[in-house]
């Protein structure tokens, strides 16, 4: 089992920058691609970013290309996603999650554990 908190949400202005972590505990062994999703309400929950096991392959959802960074420290158990330039649209609740392969997905049903969200908002 692992299991996954996410911090570092809130509420930033438009134009502004966020750094979500990632923080993974439990089954502490680091072939686990991770990926961050989002929903915002009334939506479905939809693909923002996802990194490969040992950060060497990383791919984004064409709404993040550009603004946000996925990166990981495995040495600290921990994915991060580095939002910048943030628009209203990207408010939402962000969720990470990890799978035990190598390849990185943009598929959530693929995933097995996920974090229980923190929420960004930016005003506009």
């Amino acid at each position: 089992q692992v299991q996954l908190v996410e911090s570092g949400g809130g509420l930033v202005q438009a134009g502004g920058s966020l750094r979500l972590s990632c923080a993974a505990s439990g089954r502490t062994s680091s072939n686990y691609a991770m990926g961050w999703f989002r929903q915002a309400p009334g939506k479905e929950r939809e693909f923002v970013a996802a990194i490969s096991w040992n950060g060497g392959s990383t791919t984004y959802a064409d709404s993040a290309k550009g603004r946000f960074t996925i990166s990981r420290d495995n040495a600290k158990n921990t994915g991060y996603l580095q939002m910048n330039s943030l628009k209203p649209e990207d408010t939402a609740v962000y969720f990470c999650a990890a799978r035990y392969t190598v390849a990185v997905s943009t598929t959530a049903r693929l995933y097995d554990y996920w974090g229980q969200g923190t929420q960004v908002t930016v005003s506009s």
